[in-house]
């Protein structure tokens, strides 16, 4: 059996990354039990797991640093394009203070 594409994963949505991971752990948690019980058949499946979660976790990191860089790249445009001219104004006027006519 060949390793997982990692194509397979990025096709998965969140959620279900999520759950393949749990799984995938949970499948590993099973095959270590197995090996200490001296029940395990295919030794290689370790192997096939842990690259498996590698991938999946990987891809979930991945869709991390895409949404901080897309929501860093948001803010920094925001903070440097005012809202409008009349908010400006009555921001510079807010900070003036007020003068009493005697």
């Amino acid at each position: 059996m060949p390793l997982p594409k990692i194509e397979d994963a990025r096709q998965m949505s969140n959620d279900e990354l999520a759950d393949a991971i749990l799984a995938a752990k949970r499948e590993l948690f099973e095959l270590r039990l197995q090996q200490a019980t001296r029940r395990l058949e295919k030794p290689h499946q370790f192997k096939h797991v842990r690259h498996r979660i590698a991938q999946m976790m990987t891809v979930v990191h991945e869709r991390e640093l895409a949404a901080a860089k897309s929501a860093d790249e948001a803010s920094k445009t925001a903070a440097s394009v005012p809202a409008s001219p009349q908010a400006s104004k009555d921001a510079a006027d807010a900070s003036q203070p007020d003068q009493e006519e005697e």
